[in-house]
């Protein structure tokens, strides 16, 4: 038995199944509906693996590197994560390195925040090396200015110290401030 009209109902039905469908398909693609929307979540669209970047000046010499296991670019906040950074500063006869396990920086690269086994050596000529360890520090490679609350030990040589309170670095001016209380043992040059 056959029912009047529906034969004209059925091309509908197809039709209104195949809009259906689309609406979802298009949903589904732009991830909406599936959890959380994409603009809310922290996933990376890109990442780089085992990279070296180089910044140069106007002179043509290289200022600093940049080397790093991996990288990976986060669109909700414009924010980028490496992993296993190594950051080398180039300034006269100096060079500065720092490393970590792990790394943050924000939109632009302004701001850093090295974390994890943080690791500073500095190397200049006829002076023996500096090294600064700490847990984790903020950095603004701009202005080579470095900070962080965290207990910090910089070590020279034989001398040790150790400072529970922080440390504050200005790389250009070739200081680095130890936030009390402060204890170590410092050895003095020999003479020759």
């Amino acid at each position: 038995m056959r029912l009047p009209g529906s034969s004209a109902l059925f091309p509908l039905l197809i039709l209104a199944m195949l809009a259906g469908f689309t609406w979802w398909l298009e949903r589904a693609s732009r991830g909406e509906g599936i959890g959380p929307s994409p603009k809310l979540r922290h996933d990376p669209d890109f990442w780089v693996e085992h990279f070296v970047v180089r910044r140069f000046g106007p002179d043509g010499n290289i200022q600093n590197t940049l080397k790093a296991a991996r990288m990976q670019h986060f669109p909700d906040d414009d924010s980028t994560e490496v992993t296993e950074p190594q950051v080398a500063y180039f300034r006269d006869d100096q060079t500065t390195t720092a490393t970590a396990r792990r790394a943050w920086l924000d939109k632009g690269g302004k701001h850093v925040r090295l974390m994890e086994g943080v690791r500073l050596v500095k190397v200049e000529p006829k002076e023996p090396e500096t090294i600064v360890e700490t847990s984790v520090l903020d950095v603004v490679p701009d202005d080579e200015t470095a900070h962080t609350d965290a207990p910090a030990t910089i070590t020279q040589g034989q001398s040790v110290i150790h400072g529970a309170g922080g440390l504050d670095v200005n790389n250009k001016a070739r200081i680095a401030v130890l936030n009390g209380p402060v204890t170590g043992t410092i050895y003095g040059k020999k003479d020759k």
